[in-house]
């Protein structure tokens, strides 16, 4: 297609040249997380939802439900994908908006449907993610019988995560997802707890809502930092490079939570540690391995990270549909390659950078800037290097302590 007079220049990764990558021995990895998108409505109105609040609302145009027929394909194209690469095992996350409004019954046929096609030979790992409102002694018991680890999200005490996580007519949500915790909390169900999700609020106070997310006893924590861009910045995120609010805050928690010896694991925390040490991320939020997840909507669209809708309407699209494309089709998409790259994805400045490596420019939505696209560091780029250089000197200062 030519470009018109006024059309906007193409944007990192769009400038990626594929082919020349391809043939100078880049390959792809295949896809090992499929983020199942069940149900596109939510029954909360969190002020910083990047699927409802944000730029992309493609949500309103979807189907509120992936229907029977959808499933199944999805199902057959994972199995399909999964064969074809010979992966002896992959992980689903059963998505929204908020999965559970989709009914226990309905999950569970997904579920059986899923593992079905996959075949006796791989070991298909479901995880869901929720908001907790609805989780239920019932549904617990069916999760307990296929084996579905639950993630909650709960942003700390009543009193902080009721200011942004709230019904649409105003009611906190913190009781019922308090409810629902007590639950997983149970012997019966304890092995299906799979950890709290966070996001920070500058409002809050830190050490606060550490003590409130452990008082539930989650196998683990993790803190994400709200959503934004170059273009629009996250909540208190100024613009001078030596303010770093974020940083404070997480360190805030880090002390309390280093000096108290780490009885929670806290997944953020706990990957910047282990970068630090020579290892890799498991994590998109910080380091380079490699992204292999792709995000699948309840109209079968397949997309990048979902958490792109904060950039534009539109982000995150492939052009690609499972009704009539393979995952294969959009291994080579440029946005995909992009987060696969490691360090040759990462700005001038991010590589001239001490932590460059540990923080591998931060989330991949977080780096976009309006004509650079994303090869560059990091919105939140002064937060991540404060909050590294202090982990690493708590570090330092432990490895280089007497022993005895």
């Amino acid at each position: 297609m030519n470009s018109h007079v006024g059309d906007p220049a193409p944007e990192w990764p769009a400038t990626l040249d594929v082919h020349n990558l391809v043939e100078r021995g880049w390959r792809s990895r295949p896809f090992r997380q499929f983020l199942l998108k069940v149900h596109s409505r939510c029954n909360l109105a969190c002020d910083y939802c990047y699927v409802y609040m944000m730029a992309d609302q493609s949500w309103r145009d979807r189907p509120k439900v992936m229907s029977p027929e959808l499933v199944e394909i999805a199902a057959r194209r994972i199995a399909e994908h999964t064969h074809a690469h010979s992966l002896e095992s992959v992980r689903v996350i059963l998505h929204g908006g908020e999965p559970l409004l989709a009914g226990r019954e309905y999950l569970a046929k997904i579920i059986e449907m899923i593992r079905g096609e996959a075949g006796p030979k791989v070991k298909v790992d479901i995880t869901l993610q929720t908001n907790g409102v609805l989780l239920d002694e019932d549904t617990l018991r069916v999760f307990d019988r296929l084996g579905v680890r639950v993630g909650v999200s709960l942003d700390g005490s009543a009193r902080g995560n009721d200011r942004n996580r709230r019904y649409a007519d105003g009611r906190g949500s913190h009781a019922a997802v308090a409810r629902a915790l007590h639950l997983l909390m149970r012997p019966s169900f304890r092995h299906l707890y799979g950890g709290l999700l966070c996001t920070v609020d500058l409002e809050n106070d830190p050490i606060e809502t550490y003590e409130a997310l452990a008082e539930f006893e989650p196998p683990m924590i993790d803190f994400l930092l709200p959503h934004g861009t170059w273009e629009s910045p996250p909540p208190g995120r100024p613009p001078d490079p030596l303010q770093a609010p974020y940083a404070d805050w997480l360190i805030t928690v880090f002390d309390h939570w280093y000096d108290a010896g780490g009885e929670v694991t806290v997944r953020f925390f706990q990957e910047i540690m282990h970068l630090l040490l020579g290892g890799a991320s498991s994590s998109e939020a910080v380091g380079l391995t490699p992204s292999t997840l792709v995000v699948i909507e309840t109209d079968g669209t397949i997309e990048q990270l979902d958490s792109l809708k904060v950039v534009r309407h539109g982000a995150p699209a492939t052009g690609a549909n499972i009704v009539d494309q393979p995952f294969d089709a959009v291994l080579r998409h440029p946005g995909m390659i992009a987060r696969q790259l490691g360090w040759d994805a990462l700005s001038d400045q991010c590589k001239g950078c001490r932590f460059g490596r540990v923080c591998g420019a931060g989330l991949y939505p977080h780096r976009y800037k309006p004509g650079s696209g994303f090869r560059n560091p990091s919105v939140y780029c002064a937060d991540l290097y404060r909050l590294i250089d202090h982990v690493r000197s708590r570090l330092i200062t432990d490895l280089r302590r007497p022993a005895g």
